[in-house]
């Protein structure tokens, strides 16, 4: 199944995960705020979200939100407003003044993490309808299109956990100088207000 398809994809898709987005700033704000390995989880559960895409797409079931209005605006909407408790979440910590930076990590945030990230990528309708619109593209006639499909979003997750590893790598090289509870709390309120920006743009945004 590796053929000139494969090879076309394999540079769209390194191209759509160079592009900078929420996803992005998602694992920078956990990588900052919760250190190297939360980061680094956050990475793997956006990148997880891509095979959730890829298998809905295969069966059919991302054709919903492009067929119908509905299902777009509420899987939309829904997404919009996770970014926005997500960005609403980082400014209250800003204001409480906790210290997020502080070394270490607890479970409770390492699984949350994860979570966070897979869900931020699963609940964004731009990237199952950009699933749904090129993956056929790449799929020829006589390929089992679960299995492409899988293989697809697999070299997809492989672009993407190299290249948020490594942006979650450099900004753990940072988090030291960063560790000052005013540049947090500065931090935090930033990244908050950028979430609120993605979700605001993405609840406006038109299939």
């Amino acid at each position: 199944m590796l053929d000139a398809r494969v090879l076309a994809f394999t540079g769209i898709a390194a191209l759509v995960t160079l592009t900078p987005g929420a996803d992005t700033l998602l694992v920078v704000r956990s990588a900052l705020v919760r250190g190297r390995r939360a980061g680094m989880l956050t990475v793997l559960g956006v990148c997880a979200g891509l095979f959730v895409h890829a298998t809905l797409s295969a069966l059919g079931l991302s054709v919903i939100l492009v067929r119908s209005a509905r299902a777009f605006e509420l899987v939309k909407l829904a997404g919009a407003a996770y970014l926005v408790f997500l960005g609403l979440q980082a400014i209250w910590s800003a204001v409480r003044g906790v210290p997020a930076a502080a070394p270490g990590l607890e479970p409770v945030g390492a699984h949350r993490a994860f979570v966070e990230g897979m869900l931020n990528n699963v609940l964004n309708p731009k990237v199952a309808v950009f699933y749904l619109a090129f993956l056929p593209q790449f799929i020829g006639p006589g390929d089992p299109v679960l299995a492409k499909s899988i293989l697809l979003a697999g070299i997809h997750f492989t672009e993407g956990m190299i290249w948020l590893s490594l942006v979650t790598l450099f900004v753990g090289r940072m988090r030291g100088a960063l560790a000052h509870p005013r540049a947090t709390r500065a931090l935090e309120s930033l990244t908050g207000l950028v979430l609120i920006g993605f979700g605001v743009r993405l609840a406006m945004a038109r299939r």
